[in-house]
């Protein structure tokens, strides 16, 4: 479901006019844009100004702020989750996962507000989603693992810890990371998780986060 539909839902199944219609697609857009930037605190100002409404039209056509970032964030994870379903389809679970990964770095990457997500920052409102995009990377793994292609000592809570660890700030110790720096980043930590000969790994317990 989009983040438009989302909104539309709780309309009461009533559908707005074309022109108000126009003006929810543009809030939804400028602020999956805003959150990408700016993260989870974007205001509503900001976001109506990319828009290019009032917040009078905002408040019109979304009952707050916080309910149009739920449901932007809600719209990106099942965007996630699809992008893991394909690779849960694939008959190479190994070229599956990298797909994956690729795909899930390349968003904390490119969208500030969606790591913030991912990492807690919202607090209760998305751990559904959370919960689904956590079983979907803990299949993923145990399809790569049971296929001898990704190497059988890693646990699947260590994997979003590693990828979370991809996507780099903008620069380090007086360097500037260029636009390829978490792909080069994703390559050294599939081969990493990739057999043969692996490394022996020092244990750890790692746990879903709990509210």
């Amino acid at each position: 479901m989009s983040a438009v539909e989302r909104m539309l839902a709780g309309d009461a199944g009533r559908r707005p006019r074309s022109d108000a219609l126009r003006n929810l697609e543009r809030l939804v857009t400028a602020a999956r844009a805003a959150i990408a930037e700016d993260g989870v605190e974007v205001t509503a100002h900001e976001i109506a100004r990319r828009a290019g409404v009032g917040i009078g039209t905002f408040y019109r056509r979304v009952s707050s702020r916080e309910a149009l970032l739920y449901a932007v964030l809600e719209e990106v994870l099942g965007e996630v989750m699809a992008t893991a379903d394909r690779a849960l389809d694939d008959p190479d679970p190994w070229r599956g996962f990298c797909d994956f990964a690729a795909a899930f770095v390349r968003l904390r990457a490119e969208s500030c507000g969606v790591g913030e997500a991912l990492g807690g920052a919202c607090g209760p409102a998305l751990d559904r989603c959370l919960a689904e995009v956590r079983d979907r990377v803990r299949r993923l793994v145990e399809r790569a693992q049971a296929s001898g292609r990704m190497r059988p000592d890693v646990s699947w809570t260590d994997v979003p810890f590693l990828l979370a660890g991809v996507a780099t700030g903008p620069r380090t110790i007086g360097l500037h990371a260029g636009d390829g720096q978490w792909n080069r980043n994703l390559r050294v930590v599939l081969d990493g998780l990739s057999t043969p000969r692996p490394a022996t790994l020092p244990s750890t317990t790692n746990a879903p986060a709990q509210a």
